[in-house]
């Protein structure tokens, strides 16, 4: 392992789309992933295939089609977990079972129900079973960083006596504070004594906002592998935001060491794709990759800036690939300058995909002047990725009608299968009447958790994109829709979202009631 060189393995489509409200279908997850291997990441954990068969096979789909980094399936230490790991990742180039078990006493005690004995044993018989199957083999300790050192130690070098590759220090709950989890990880290091190739990763979560503090900390004191997320995305707080971590190992160089060999211009597209595809939004401020990240109104720094971009800009907009202009298409432009400019935008479509795309993309001429490269990412994303393997809902017509502050009215036509149905329904507001309406052509009452709409260029005529999360029976959805009509973009989202969650129940109780309200 080379000391002066960071390993970035990335979670996004594993703990990033464990965020409530987000799940991802094949199609997305390849995308992200595509892009990924052309960032230059150094592993791609893809999912946890024994979560579901879906799971599984959207692993197995990355681990055939994308070449480079090494992709991982994560796995509890279960044997029909590794199993399944195996089972997900074992056509790729580069293949990697990722195991973990909790070692921290409050979850032997509450969660485990586990002595350190029988967590010894669990790891033994685990790792041993995923490294008869793999040569890389990746152990975590789970709540590692409220767990007693010597104990974490000892169960370190189990899973390094039965071939452990990687050793992973998570500070799963985010309790740690930057020096403490340095000492910490020094001090278990030192136990453990493992051979120079076994690497130190580190895995931290944002719940104090010290993710990437603590992540950078943990470099500094000897990890080389940094498991992060692009936006930072992951459950509750979120992870250490990747772009983040990069740039700080870079710009910082001469004081911290070590770097990664990221391509980082790739940063900000894939921030955005990432953006779109789940529904959450990138906060202007957000460091690296943030709206206004290289934005300055301020007069005094846009005379400095004006004199020489170093007086308020530690790095370039181009170092993270952010845009300097725009192409903007029209209703003149053909297949060739339209397939070429999407994938300069960083999506790599299929052939009958870049065909369906443009055809959507001429209609959008027709309706609005100018097509900039925001309005084809909201057609790429909400048109055509969004779109479900099982379209069970299809939008065939709506209507609606409000005056002033009257209650508005709509009626909403959708298409299952052969069947055809239509009802009305009023509500506050335009967009609360197509809800209602859906509701009552489907016979579902889901609950909107949350919703957001934007215009995504500042013009009038601009595409409207709608994201928000739906959730039924304890099961939660989130849906996109894109159109120059907020309206029509709000319905498309809303059906997009009980798409993705017939599709997540599979024939569970969601969808045998939507059966039996018909």
């Amino acid at each position: 392992m080379n000391p002066d060189r960071v390993r970035i393995f990335d979670t996004t489509l594993r703990d990033g789309e464990q965020s409530p409200g987000i799940n991802l279908n094949r199609a997305e997850k390849l995308q992200i992933a595509r892009q990924l291997a052309r960032l230059g990441v150094d592993v791609i954990e893809a999912g946890f295939p024994a979560a579901s068969e879906g799971d599984l096979e959207s692993v197995r789909a990355i681990a055939r089609e994308v070449q480079g980094p090494i992709v991982a399936g994560l796995a509890r230490t279960r044997d029909e977990d590794i199993r399944a790991a195996w089972e997900a990742v074992k056509e790729a180039e580069r293949p990697r079972i990722h195991t973990f078990i909790a070692t921290s006493d409050i979850h032997l005690e509450h969660k485990l129900r586990m002595t350190r004995q029988e967590v010894l044993e669990e790891v033994r018989r685990a790792v041993t079973l995923a490294r008869s199957l793999t040569s890389d083999v990746e152990f975590s300790a789970e709540d590692a960083s409220r767990s007693d050192p010597a104990f974490l130690a000892e169960v370190f070098r189990m899973a390094v006596q039965c071939g452990a590759t990687t050793l992973n220090v998570p500070d799963t709950v985010g309790y740690a504070i930057p020096s403490e989890f340095g000492d910490f990880l020094s001090d278990v290091i030192a136990r453990v004594d493992a051979p120079p190739e076994v690497v130190w990763s580190v895995h931290c979560h944002d719940d104090l906002g010290l993710a990437v503090a603590n992540s950078l900390e943990a470099v500094r004191r000897g990890a080389r592998q940094v498991e992060c997320t692009v936006n930072g995305i992951g459950e509750r707080a979120g992870n250490a935001a990747m772009e983040e971590i990069a740039m700080a190992l870079r710009v910082r160089r001469g004081v911290d060491g070590p770097d990664t060999t990221l391509d980082t211009t790739v940063f900000a597209g894939l921030s955005g794709l990432v953006s779109r595809l789940t529904g959450f939004p990138v906060p202007p401020n957000k460091a690296v990759v943030g709206r206004n990240a290289f934005a300055h109104e301020a007069g005094i720094h846009q005379h400095g800036v004006l004199r020489n971009r170093s007086t308020y800009e530690i790095m370039k907009p181009e170092d993270v690939g952010a845009p300097s202009s725009r192409l903007v298409l029209g209703k003149h432009s053909g297949r060739h300058a339209f397939s070429s400019r999407i994938e300069a935008l960083g999506y790599s479509l299929e052939r009958e995909m870049v065909e369906e795309a443009f055809v959507l993309f001429k209609n959008l001429c027709d309706r609005k002047e100018i097509v900039t490269d925001d309005d084809l990412e909201a057609l790429i994303v909400d048109e055509i990725l969004a779109v479900t393997p099982q379209k069970r809902l299809v939008l065939k017509d709506y209507m609606v009608q409000s005056a002033g502050r009257d209650r508005a009215t709509a009626t909403v036509t959708l298409v299952e299968g052969e069947t055809e149905r239509t009802d009305a329904a009023t509500g506050n507001g335009p967009v609360d009447a197509v809800f209602s309406a859906v509701k009552r052509v489907t016979g579902l009452e889901p609950q909107l958790l949350r919703y957001n709409i934007e215009a995504v260029t500042e013009r009038t005529d601009a595409v409207g994109q709608a994201a928000l999360v739906i959730s039924l029976d304890g099961v939660s959805a989130a849906g996109r829709g894109a159109s120059t009509d907020v309206i029509e973009a709000s319905l498309k989202a809303y059906i997009n979202a009980l798409n993705r969650l017939f599709q997540i129940c599979e024939g569970r109780q969601v969808a045998r009631v939507v059966e039996g309200s018909h």
